[in-house]
């Protein structure tokens, strides 16, 4: 497939939604902080994990990993919103076409869409699907982990598929019962995923206190947005900083994308607050970025606040030009991340 083909797939029609609506005002930016280059890692669950997914394939030459649960491969829904639930979803048949992915994500590198996947080689990847899990198919993260092993060296994926958990966030000791799915989508499992995610992703880690100290503070989305109102971005987004990297001590940044009706506006801070990511990020010096989708229930029409994997956006969502894509990259390099693009095509 030529670069001409892969755009034209990416551009296949969903337009973006007409909008009138004002963009809610900035508040707080971010801070200016001393984050190790090559630090930049991203996980999430559900629509989360399909957005860090996203973000680690557009952007593969600045993210050294990933962490998904629940979630598929790499513009698995093409843009079409059958496929997303019967393919990327439900795992029909096979589940997601992952040979078929892997093609447009090499042509899509070719085309300066992405960045060029032989970039992953050296990030590591942590993959899980629940055994109770009645939302995500298990066809669907198998193949999402055949996708990454065509680019990803099979030493440095794990996929966990023995832990008893629904569709949600395991836990060592928060959220509902493991085996339920339901709000807030974080399951007490004995199982602390956060730091499984968080130690394979980083080498060496502390193990860290019963509570974290640092900060979990709230930061104004506006000013990192693309300038659309199709983006469904909440107002708000939430940032923590361990007290080491708030006194200007180099740290690393991990990127947390929460689930479907996970978001501040819907469960306010529970997601960031009990997930697990604090007490290990204030034990090692990372800082967690939380990005926060919002329900809509306008055009685009998103009323559970996911993050977009399959079109509503755009139908450049998955690739650089994305709108979420570009205001999260915003974000990190607000925060001090470089995040270097070959060939620029938004023109920012």
């Amino acid at each position: 497939m030529d670069g001409a083909a892969v755009l034209r797939l990416l551009l296949v029609a969903f337009p973006l939604a007409a909008c009138g609506a004002k963009l809610p005002p900035d508040d707080a930016a971010l801070p200016r902080l001393q984050i190790l280059p090559g630090s930049l890692t991203v996980s999430g669950l559900s629509s989360g994990g399909y957005m860090a997914t996203q973000f680690q394939v557009a952007y593969s030459r600045a993210v050294a990993g990933a962490g998904v649960i629940a979630a598929g491969p790499w513009f698995c829904a093409e843009g079409v919103p059958t496929r997303a639930l019967n393919d990327c979803l439900a795992g029909e048949a096979a589940g997601p076409d992952d040979i078929r992915l892997v093609a447009i994500a090499v042509a899509s590198g070719e085309a300066g869409v992405i960045d060029e996947p032989a970039a992953l080689a050296d990030d590591r990847v942590w993959v899980l699907h629940g055994t109770r899990d009645r939302t995500t198919g298990a066809a669907v993260t198998d193949s999402l982990v055949r996708f990454y092993h065509a680019f990803v060296p099979a030493e440095r994926i794990v996929y966990e598929t023995q832990v008893p958990v629904g569709h949600g966030f395991p836990t060592a000791a928060a959220g509902i019962a493991c085996e339920n799915s339901g709000a807030p989508w974080v399951n007490n499992c004995g199982y602390d995923a956060a730091g499984r995610i968080l130690g394979h992703l980083y080498d060496g880690l502390r193990k860290p206190g019963e509570t974290a100290g640092g900060e979990l503070r709230e930061f104004g989305q506006s000013r990192y947005r693309a300038g659309a109102a199709g983006d469904s971005l909440d107002a708000r987004g939430l940032l923590f900083v361990p007290a080491d990297c708030a006194a200007g001590s180099p740290c690393r940044l991990h990127v947390a994308f929460h689930g479907c009706g996970q978001g501040i506006a819907t469960i306010g801070r529970e997601f960031a607050e009990v997930a697990g990511y604090a007490r290990w990020a204030d034990a090692n010096r990372i800082v967690v970025l939380y990005p926060q989708a919002a329900p809509s229930r306008i055009l685009p029409f998103n009323p559970k606040g996911c993050w977009d994997w399959w079109g509503y956006s755009g139908a450049n969502y998955a690739s650089r030009d994305g709108l979420q894509l570009r205001a999260v990259r915003k974000m990190v390099e607000a925060l001090g991340a470089a995040v270097p693009v070959a060939r620029q095509t938004d023109g920012q």
